[in-house]
């Protein structure tokens, strides 16, 4: 046995479920730090005596910094240790949350949430660390655990921070996830391997690369177009939804509203079961029957509003269905370049990120403009562009 063989047989043994599940618990709250102060934005403004539209952009920073974190951060676990990638980028991640917890204006707060966005992609870092560490034979088990972190913290973040804003004060609440990041910083010292670096490359030949990345690599380019038609269609979906029941004849409450989020929990299962599924039976069966499940559920809501139970039941399958194929379709990109597998992955996320941005103007927009079912159709089609991609690249 080689020394590469050995460090790999080393890893392994590492990568045991306690320490999975630690990744999965850090993804969870390194992404739940971007949607913390979504809920709180009345109380924001009325602290800072500022419009809540004006504290509405400067969170909008949020998203705009995860892009920037993306490229430029969930390389570096390649190119350095892990362990001390995350644990440092944790530990930032703290700062600036603590940060922002003392902001006395608006433009403080936007500069804070912008660097808070970029930390936060350390949950694109952890499932890079999940592709690159695991066995081959459970990549994508593994990967739909921390996975499942990640699609965990975004409903959380959501609740959670609201119900700490309302108990102790959003900046209080800001301190609290400050500490856990704080916390989770010393874990990953210790419980995330530490590796030699897999990439030969420097970090700014790395992040040179990366557009190169599509050019090369038929896999990663149907994968992130793939990717980036359902994350459309799945923010369509959500924001044209919040403008719709809004309105009449439903006129629901923001915390109404808020609760159809819960169908969201269906995700966080769905990635589980799914990657055990993709290292049985491969990611493409896995793929197009997650897309089948979302793309049935998009039609059928377009005309089940006036049920709730029925619209709760489409938002259950058309989560779970798109989770899981995230999940099989990720596990495809990790898969190109185990031994690095990061700069796939960030440059995979970039493409899926922008595609979730397009669709999230797009839906608010066509719910007001198209109305509901038009909204749906589209939504359905581009889950149906996915899955005619799916038969054609995978």
């Amino acid at each position: 046995m080689n020394a590469d063989q050995a460090e790999q047989a080393l890893t392994a043994n590492q990568l045991r479920g306690p320490v999975v599940f630690f990744m999965a618990l850090a993804a969870a709250l390194g992404t739940a730090t971007l949607y913390s102060l979504q809920p709180a934005m009345a109380d924001v403004a009325e602290s800072l005596s500022s419009q809540i539209t004006a504290v509405g952009v400067a969170l909008a920073a949020g998203p705009a910094g995860y892009m920037a974190g993306l490229g430029l951060l969930v390389p570096l676990v390649d190119r350095f240790p892990p362990a001390r990638v995350l644990a440092v980028q944790f530990a930032a991640l703290a700062v600036v949350l603590a940060g922002s917890a003392v902001a006395g204006s608006v433009v403080v707060l936007s500069a804070m949430t912008g660097l808070v966005g970029a930390c936060s992609a350390v949950g694109a870092g952890l499932s890079s660390v999940a592709g690159r560490l695991a066995p081959a034979a459970r990549r994508a088990t593994v990967l739909g655990i921390v996975t499942a972190g990640i699609s965990a913290g975004i409903l959380a973040g959501r609740i959670a921070g609201g119900w700490l804003a309302d108990e102790i004060g959003w900046r209080a609440m800001l301190l609290v996830f400050a500490a856990g990041c704080a916390l989770v910083a010393a874990g990953c010292l210790v419980l995330v391997p530490t590796t030699r670096s897999g990439t030969g490359l420097r970090y700014g030949e790395t992040l040179r690369s990366l557009p190169g990345l599509f050019v090369r690599h038929a896999v990663l380019r149907g994968a992130a177009t793939r990717g980036a038609l359902w994350f459309f269609a799945f923010c369509a979906m959500w924001s044209g939804l919040a403008v719709v029941l809004s309105q009449p004849p439903y006129s629901y409450s923001a915390e109404r509203i808020g609760l159809y989020a819960l169908a969201g929990v269906s995700g966080i299962f769905a990635t589980q079961v799914a990657g055990a599924w993709t290292d049985r039976v491969g990611a493409r069966r896995v793929v197009l029957l997650g897309l089948v499940m979302a793309g049935t559920a998009a039609v059928v809501i377009g005309w089940s509003l006036t049920s709730t139970v029925a619209t709760l039941g489409c938002l259950v399958l058309f989560d779970a269905g798109l989770f899981a194929a995230q999940v099989a379709n990720q596990s495809t990109v990790l898969a190109i370049d185990p031994a690095a597998p990061a700069r796939f992955n960030s440059a995979y996320m970039l493409v899926y990120f922008v595609g979730g941005s397009l669709g999230t103007g797009f839906g608010a927009a066509a719910a007001g403009s198209l109305g509901w079912p038009a909204t749906a159709a589209i939504t359905a089609a581009a889950v149906g562009a996915a899955a005619l991609g799916t038969l054609k690249w995978l």
